[in-house]
């Protein structure tokens, strides 16, 4: 079994290794000595692997219910939130108990800050069950929801207890989250690990997936000790994502999955660094090679007048200006502040 060991003011161990679903029960007793755990999950999960991880709780002597929300990011608001504080009230959960977010981002995001506000936090573990989430957003801490003012603007800084990863999970995944998940892994090429995107140009990334996962997780974990509450260079897992989160609010996130916006907010934004002479030459189309060949989108028809204006309302623009992460090269990047005046220049 593969372990990361994340070193933050609550540290805690990413375990990768396959089959993992089943022993989930020991392994979350091993940091807990809760009464109660709650599982949530979104409708697709909850049909294929509740079932499994509830059972495995119930042999670790846990008391378990399993509150689950329609799939999808549309239900990534503050009444599903809600819904989840009332169940878990409902069940009774006392400080010392545990919830347990089983799924992709979206469950990891919203349970994580469930968890982080219910009687003012108790513990949660991730068992994340897509890419998206393996490589990325079940570990650091961020959860969040959305407003119609934009993405993940409500959320907290609550670190997970545990992180479970069992990549048999993504058979199960639909081929387009699969490429979904895929944006993110790129990303950590382009913005720390030129040797990782090499490898990601000449193989097939799914052959080798353990290894993909843990090295993924490994810059993140690098990065997040040092900078774990986003005031300097965590901003750099940013890559892609002011203007992907962009397009997915203009697409009242729908249509384009969170990855193939970010895999679009990465050609553009390397784009324009070329254009400024910040990046070296050829970068954009090495990364647009790289998401087509993981069948992921590269452009769009949104002008950069409305990505501009929609930038406006992402977390990192503030003051009059917004911090855009751009590269100098494959595996090396840097923060721009750039005024929301000079915005829709520097990406047109």
């Amino acid at each position: 079994m593969k372990t990361v060991r994340v070193d933050t003011n609550t540290p805690y161990d990413i375990l990768i290794e396959r089959g993992l679903l089943d022993r989930s029960g020991e392994l979350v007793r091993s940091v807990s000595a809760a009464k109660k755990a709650c599982v949530i999950t979104d409708s697709n999960v909850g049909a294929i692997y509740a079932e499994r991880v509830l059972t495995s709780l119930k042999e670790a002597d846990f008391e378990t219910e399993l509150f689950t929300f329609p799939a999808g990011e549309s239900s990534k608001r503050l009444d599903t939130v809600a819904a989840m504080l009332s169940y878990m009230a409902d069940f009774h959960m006392s400080r010392g108990d545990i919830v347990v977010a089983l799924g992709g981002g979206v469950t990891g995001d919203m349970a994580g800050f469930a968890a982080a506000t219910y009687m003012r936090g108790i513990k949660f573990v991730q068992i994340p069950t897509s890419l998206l989430a393996q490589v990325d957003s079940s570990v650091g801490g961020k959860t969040a929801v959305d407003i119609p003012q934009g993405k993940n603007l409500v959320g907290a800084f609550h670190q997970p207890c545990l992180v479970i990863i069992d990549p048999d999970t993504l058979s199960t995944l639909p081929e387009r989250f699969v490429h979904d998940g895929m944006a993110e892994v790129i990303k950590y090429g382009c913005i720390k690990d030129e040797r990782l995107f090499e490898t990601l140009e000449n193989e097939n990334a799914l052959d080798i997936i353990e290894d993909i996962i843990e090295i993924c997780v490994s810059i993140k974990r690098d990065v997040v000790n040092r900078d774990e509450k986003e005031s300097g260079e965590r901003m750099l897992l940013n890559f892609g994502h002011t203007l992907g989160h962009s397009l997915e609010k203009l697409y009242n996130f729908e249509g384009l999955s969170h990855g193939e916006a970010v895999a679009i907010g990465m050609v553009k934004i390397a784009a324009s660094g070329e254009n400024a002479g910040l990046t070296e030459a050829g970068t954009a189309d090495r990364i647009e090679r790289l998401c087509k060949k993981n069948m992921l989108p590269t452009s769009d028809e949104a002008s950069a007048a409305t990505l501009a204006e929609l930038c406006q309302s992402d977390k990192k623009a503030g003051g009059g200006s917004v911090n855009l992460v751009l590269l100098d090269k494959i595996g090396s990047s840097f923060i721009r502040k750039t005024p929301l005046s000079e915005l829709e220049a520097f990406i047109r």
